[in-house]
């Protein structure tokens, strides 16, 4: 079964919509992020959450930016980089769900850092569009792996 035109629409516009989160929170040394693009691509009430440590860290996309902002605007981060190397989007109507596979690298402190990880996205489709509902996110660390079906794509 081919998908129909209407489909790969779709998934043409959450595939740009999830290329402009990546790019929005990654920029070169000597650059500054664009942080602030980010209220574009999210729901009014969208959510961004962390879960990657002992308890989720759940932000608005204002509380998102903020202290990103300031580890910018300070110094303290110089470069960050995070790019989508895998995805699986299901599609359902309205509504979309993305598991995206990520690679992350950054400078820190003067400390190159570097990741990987899942990102859980969810879109619902509104009158201007597609747009981010919620992302959650978990970084591989030892004890818990990315699974090989979610390596390709």
């Amino acid at each position: 079964m081919t998908p129909s035109r209407e489909a790969l629409n779709r998934k043409d516009e959450i595939d740009s919509l999830t290329i402009d989160f990546f790019r929005t929170v990654s920029f070169k040394e000597g650059d500054k992020p664009t942080y602030k693009n980010l209220y574009k691509l999210f729901i009014e009430s969208g959510q961004l959450i962390k879960n990657s440590s002992t308890s989720p860290e759940i932000s608005t996309v204002r509380q998102f930016i903020e202290p990103r902002q300031r580890t910018v605007d300070s110094g303290e981060l110089t470069c960050f980089k995070e790019v989508e190397t895998a995805e699986i989007t299901e599609i359902f109507g309205t509504i979309a769900h993305r598991f995206s596979t990520y690679e992350k690298y950054g400078i820190s402190k003067g400390s190159e850092f570097e990741g990987r990880g899942i990102i859980s996205f969810q879109f619902i489709m509104t009158d201007a569009g597609w747009k981010i509902s919620s992302l959650a996110w978990d970084d591989e660390r030892p004890g818990l792996t990315i699974p090989d079906r979610y390596k390709q794509g």
